[in-house]
Formats: structure tokens, C-alpha cells, sequence
């Protein structure tokens, strides 16, 4: 869908189409978890507005799309099942078997099968999505959640909170190969580009481990300071990288600030006041915008990517955990 000016247009979506990105700005949705209002909120990106409210489970947290985007997967951490909803219509049409307490997940690069993190049981979960089939179960640390997938799909890593490790586990054989220590309780892992580095951020160590895949050493640790915020306030959640390589967003917690990281030198560029809590973020696909989902304010920040400001704060349901944003 394409946005696009018209004669008579009033100044509010005139507005709505600057915010978006300009005459022409392609439209995207966003799905956002609330945590405690056990609902999807549902937001069209061109005029940043909630567009509609879909019920899940209990507790949804972790959420994503599949490639089609026809359907859209969420972890009913309180009910041990993922819900899948059809997007035309926001009912749950079915749901699979997870394991117990589903927090986040990562689907394959081919649509299946999706990799599970299993906070209750220190283990990750392969489901056949199609056949509804747990087709493994691996043992992890404890209190797994962050998932990361390599852009060829062959690595796979989960963090664990409790353990303080990032397991790097084979697609192809379900084992581990790897565990690399970083900083207390991992909570997420995001792949670079190119597959080389892999971001880790601890959010009681205040840091984000950067790990080299070849050698699966920890290379940097990357730490924030931010005027008039105690150390204790800055805990690293949610990481996205430019697809260019050249910025790294973290959510920071209860800071209350997402922090612009220069991908290649890793040094802190800039820190941008979003809502209260901010815990996970997405990219609409052109990487225009970034949203970031604000527990405990039970808003989203909408940041414009270029001009490295949050233009929106949009209301949404009780404690906003995870975010996932179409395709088209």
C-alpha cells in the first residue's frame, strides 16, 4: 500500500504522511504484545495510530510474523502454547504445542520451522509449524529467551538468563556447539548482517557483549553512561542493527533511553528518550522508523531512523512487551 497525498487532505494525515516518511512512504503494521491486557495491539505505521485490539492468551510476550505475513505468531507464555492468528482477521486460528512458558522465538529463514525459548524447563523447542510436531527438545542454561539466527540459517543461539551464557546451537543436528560467557542475564541476540558478529545484551551487567562467530570470543563489551541515571537504571534489552551495518539500536530498561551505537567503532553516538521501560524494538522494513515498546508507560515510541528522533508516543495496552512489523 502506498501512501499518497491528495487534494483536500486535512493538515493531521498531511502531518501522519511527513511523519511516515514523505509523499509516497510505503504503509506497514505493527503488532505489539501487552503483556498484562493478554491482547494485540494492532498500528498502521503511515498515520501511527492504533487500528485495532486482537485477544490472545495469557501473558503474550514474544511475536512474529510469518514470511507471507498472512499469520502472526505469539507466545501465550501462561497458557504454554503459541497462538496463531490470521492477520486479515485477528482470530486465533490455532494453536502449537511450545513447551512450557514460551517467552521469545525466531522463525527459520524458510518459513519453518520456529525455534523456541522455554523459560520453565532451560530449553529451546523446534516446532513444524505445519505439522504442529515438536521435532526437538534442547537442553539450554537456565531461564532461556533471547534467540538469534545466523543470516545463512546454519547457527542458532539462545541466551541464557540465569547461566550467563549464549549457546550456539547446529541447525541441522539440534546440538550444541558452543557456550560463550558474557554478562549477568542475557536477555536478547541479534546477528549482524553478514553473520560475523553477534550482539548479546545483559541487562543486569548494564552491557552488550560483542562476539566474533568465528572465534566465538567475546571481542568488545559496549557500557552506557547517561547523565542523571544511576547504573543500576541502565539494563540492555532489545538490540536491531541497520541492515547497513553502520548503527546498532539497544533498548536500555528502565533508563528510559534507546541508545544510537556506531557499528563499527561500537562507541555510543546517542541516547534517545523514549517511554518508561523500554524493552523491545523493530524496524519497519524500509528501516525507517524503529518502534520501541514501553512496559510500564504502555506506549510505543515511534523513532524516525534518518533524523535519529522519536517523532510519536502511541498508547497501547497494558505493559507492551514485543513488537513485530509486516512486511508489506
Amino acid at each position: 500500500m502506498v501512501a499518497r497525498v491528495r487534494a483536500g487532505l486535512g493538515v493531521a494525515a498531511l502531518a501522519s504522511v511527513w511523519l511516515a516518511g514523505g509523499q509516497g512512504a510505503q504503509a506497514f503494521t505493527a503488532y505489539v504484545t501487552n503483556e498484562k491486557a493478554n491482547t494485540v495491539s494492532v498500528i498502521d505505521t503511515t498515520t501511527m495510530a492504533v487500528t485495532g485490539t486482537w485477544k490472545v492468551g495469557r501473558r503474550p510476550r514474544g511475536v512474529t510474523l510469518s514470511k507471507d505475513d498472512k499469520e502472526l505468531f505469539v507466545c501465550a507464555s501462561d497458557d504454554d502454547r503459541i497462538d496463531v492468528l490470521d492477520t486479515a482477521t485477528g482470530k486465533v486460528i490455532r494453536s502449537l504445542r511450545s513447551g512450557p512458558d514460551p517467552e521469545q522465538f525466531i522463525l527459520d529463514q524458510s518459513g519453518n520451522p520456529l525455534y523456541v525459548a522455554n523459560e520453565d524447563d532451560s530449553q529451546v523447542t523446534i516446532i513444524d509449524i505445519e505439522k504442529n510436531k515438536v521435532l526437538a527438545e534442547i537442553p539450554v542454561g537456565v531461564e532461556p529467551e533471547g534467540m538469534g539466527l545466523s543470516p545463512d540459517g546454519k547457527v542458532l543461539v539462545n541466551t541464557s538468563e540465569t547461566t550467563n551464557m549464549a549457546h550456539f546451537i547446529d541447525t541441522k543436528t539440534f546440538e550444541v556447539i558452543d557456550n560463550v560467557l558474557v554478562d549477568a542475564r542475557p536477555r536478547f541476540a541479534e546477528f549482524s548482517k553478514d553473520g560475523k558478529i553477534l550482539w548479546v545484551s545483559s541487562e543486569v551487567g548494564g552491557t552488550v557483549s560483542i562476539i566474533d562467530t568465528g572465534t566465538r570470543k567475546v571481542v568488545k563489551k559496549i557500557s552506557f553512561k547517561i547523565p542523571g541515571v544511576t547504573d543500576e537504571q541502565i539494563q540492555p534489552v532489545g538490540v536491531r542493527l541497520t541492515s547497513d551495518g553502520t548503527k546498532a539500536f539497544v533498548a536500555l530498561g528502565p533508563a528510559n533511553r534507546v541508545a544510537v551505537i556506531d557499528a563499527k567503532t561500537y562507541e555510543v553516538q546517542k541516547y534517545l528518550p523514549v517511554g518508561q521501560r523500554v524493552w523491545q524494538l523493530a524496524f519497519t522494513p524500509d528501516e525507517k522508523q524503529l518502534y520501541s515498546t514501553n512496559g510500564t508507560s504502555n506506549d510505543v515510541s515511534v523513532i524516525d531512523v534518518e533524523a535519529l528522533k522519536v517523532v510519536k508516543s502511541i498508547p497501547v495496552g497494558l505493559l507492551p512487551w514485543g513488537v513485530a512489523i509486516s512486511k508489506k
